[in-house]
């Protein structure tokens, strides 16, 4: 496998980050700033760097490098592989123009794709108007011979306005990008880990529909988080993002985190990143800076652990509230990761509204909010 990384920031033009070698037919990532993305230059831009690549695009809340984690910038990351292929598929939520079905998208999208010798897909979804958490159940109903699915939704900063994404185009809203893997000798890991701490009492959620939490021991849900929030509570809902829940369902052995989205003081309800069942136990949690760095270390270890090769590429993405907790020490959660993995490995991935991956040791992927997955590629 061969890389390339070029960088280009609202204030300057495309910079090479490593050594500028020829590649042939890359798959090449364009993770960045959503305006810079906006421009309707950018496809003709990363074209005339790779003539023959196949580029993704995915707008983010800060892209990663070795280097750099920024905010207001764009990052390529240009992928040869020598002995493994892909396939690329897409879907687009707001298509049909009719309700969005994001289990129906989800399946469907899986479904393109050749089974026999699929080793991994890596997703790269629009984030503002897809329910994460049925996209990866349609999504898991397709996949055959327990193929592993990881990736991201798309960010926009810490702004919730739009995320875009595209394969081939100029990105745009509603957009899913599948990447097909196969190959004999493909080595593909992964491991996730969050760091937060649960806090107060656990309740039930006895009204709920989809992602929206309506009532919380048959009291409003917005009242009991503004009530533990306090002050905080004026900052809603952006403050929600360092608040995000435990949930845990009646019939699941493991605990997702589900980030805040958003509040709607009408309903006196709060929206979620993903689907909340009635039934389920909830708590608030909250972390800090070490936590969260040390989380960050015991993924990259987790997903280090079962392999047989050192990792020619890491896939990191990130949470926008692990982001905000870390401020400017986001960089450490970074470093930790390389420590582990080793300068060898080339480290690409965003800051996104959402984080695609199986529980350590299981096959389905779920939407996860609030962790660190890493994805780790050798040939």
């Amino acid at each position: 496998m061969k890389t390339v990384q070029l960088k280009k920031t609202t204030t300057s033009n495309w910079e090479y980050l490593s050594e500028h070698i020829p590649l042939k037919k890359p798959l090449v990532f364009v993770f960045g700033n959503r305006y810079m993305l906006e421009s309707e230059s950018i496809l003709n831009e990363v074209q005339s760097l790779f003539k023959d690549g196949e580029f993704v695009f995915g707008s983010t809340s800060g892209d990663i490098t070795s280097q750099y984690v920024d905010d207001e910038s764009l990052t390529i990351t240009a992928i040869e592989f020598e002995k493994s292929s892909f396939v690329i598929n897409t879907a687009n939520v707001l298509a049909t123009g009719e309700k969005i079905d994001s289990y129906a998208t989800g399946k469907k999208l899986i479904e393109q794709f050749e089974p026999e010798g699929l080793k991994h897909i890596f997703i790269v979804s629009e984030g503002s108007f897809i329910n994460g958490s049925q996209l990866t159940l349609g999504m898991n109903t397709a996949t055959q011979k327990d193929t592993l699915i990881t990736g991201a939704l798309c960010g926009d900063a810490a702004r919730f306005e739009k995320t875009i994404a595209s394969y081939n185009e100029l990105p745009k809203a509603g957009e899913i990008v599948a990447i097909g893997l196969y190959g004999e000798t493909l080595e593909v890991s992964f491991a996730i880990n969050g760091g937060w701490t649960p806090f107060g009492p656990e309740r039930i959620v006895t009204k709920s529909e989809a992602n929206v939490l309506y009532e919380l021991d048959n009291q409003p849900a917005l009242d009991l988080y503004k009530k533990y929030l306090g002050e905080k509570s004026k900052e809603l809902p952006a403050a929600a993002l360092l608040y995000p829940l435990k949930v845990k369902s009646t019939d699941e052995k493991q605990s997702i985190v589900r980030t805040i989205l958003n509040i709607d003081e009408a309903e006196n309800s709060m929206i979620l990143a993903g689907d909340i069942l009635e039934n389920s136990r909830v708590q608030l949690m909250m972390t800090n800076v070490d936590n969260i760095v040390d989380a960050s270390e015991q993924a990259a270890l987790q997903a280090l652990e079962t392999r047989n090769t050192k990792p020619d590429l890491a896939i990191l993405v990130s949470c926008i509230g692990r982001k905000l907790v870390l401020d400017q020490r986001v960089e450490e959660e970074i470093e930790e990761i390389i420590e582990v993995v080793g300068e060898h490995t080339t480290i690409c991935g965003l800051y996104s509204y959402g984080e695609i991956a199986p529980f350590s040791g299981e096959k389905s992927c779920q939407l996860h909010n609030q962790t660190m997955t890493i994805t780790l590629i050798s040939e």
